[in-house]
């Protein structure tokens, strides 16, 4: 039968999330690379003189949104302490390796942050961290690691987004104070989606570039805001905010189309609700079978209930 009551949340997440989980999170953790990778050749310009000429690459340390102001303590200290030899090679060689060699992206991180524990890089090198764990599916070191990069850059953009939707996506009955998640992944998603219009363009990045980033990115944050209202019971808020992020991103996640189908159900707009399904099932994997029985379900349904007004 369809799920169609919030007693069906758990069996939503084990049936659609986790099943799907690998796959759907490594989309989500790479579909912003562009923006965030190139971007940071274009904010902490304050800091840019200061820096050794090696950095002044494509594998700059910045990250986007990050706070360039004369008081912020690192930018302070990178006027004064350059990173030394080993340390910029050693960084370096971590930006170079590929978003999608998460396995190497982890090792060089992780033995970098051990070797320079109060490097002026550390934000950036969490940043990466986190998108290399959320594709490893390493669930936990992907919370700290992003906890610790908000930490030193409460603006990274791409990092907000990602644990705004990541956070309910991974709640179950057995987690400690579940309400308390939800309200910290939707402050995630909303800072994400209110520091957005305030992200530069980088030079070398095209309008349309910038903006098919900026839309995935949002896409991102809107999903984990309707998560978290169908979480909720909030089925109306969950559709609005699903509908926005397939809006934004109509490719990205195969997950976004079966909660949105899930929640029009449970509003009864029938409807809706198959056109989310074979959204859905377009998509290979695991949830495709799935998104094609509910939406011949829902057919039935809307054959034989009226429909609720929107």
């Amino acid at each position: 039968m369809l799920i169609c009551t919030r007693q069906g949340e758990s069996r939503l997440r084990r049936e659609g999330d986790m099943k799907q989980s690998g796959r759907i999170w490594r989309r989500a953790s790479l579909i912003a690379v562009g923006i965030f990778c190139l971007a940071d050749v274009a904010v902490g310009q304050g800091a840019a003189a200061s820096r050794p000429a090696a950095s002044t690459s494509s594998n700059s340390s910045t990250s986007i949104g990050r706070d360039t102001s004369p008081l912020n303590p690192e930018n302070s200290l990178e006027l004064i302490k350059p990173a030394d030899k080993s340390e910029q090679v050693a960084f370096d060689k971590f930006k170079s390796v590929s978003p999608e060699n998460s396995k190497k992206k982890i090792e060089l991180g992780e033995a970098f942050l051990q070797k320079y524990p109060a490097s002026r890089y550390r934000a950036s090198v969490y940043s990466d961290l986190t998108s290399a764990y959320l594709q490893t599916n390493q669930v936990p070191k992907m919370l700290d690691a992003g906890e610790k990069a908000l930490a030193l850059n409460p603006k990274n953009v791409q990092v907000l987004a990602m644990l705004g939707q990541t956070i309910p996506r991974v709640i179950t009955a057995n987690t400690p104070d579940p309400e308390a998640e939800m309200a910290k992944a939707e402050q995630y998603s909303k800072r994400a989606i209110e520091t957005m219009p305030t992200i530069p363009k980088p030079d070398n990045m095209s309008e349309a570039q910038f903006a098919q980033a900026k839309n995935q990115t949002l896409a991102i944050a809107h999903s984990g805001l309707g998560l978290a209202d169908f979480h909720r019971g909030d089925f109306a808020g969950a559709i609005a905010e699903l509908e926005q992020s397939v809006k934004l991103d109509p490719r990205a996640d195969p997950v976004n189309y079966y909660v949105l189908g899930v929640a029009n159900v449970n509003a009864s707009h029938l409807n809706e609700a198959v056109a989310a399904f074979i959204k859905c099932a377009e998509f290979p994997g695991s949830l495709q079978q799935t998104c094609k029985d509910n939406m011949d379900k829902a057919k039935v349904l809307g054959a034989t209930q009226s429909a609720a007004p929107k």
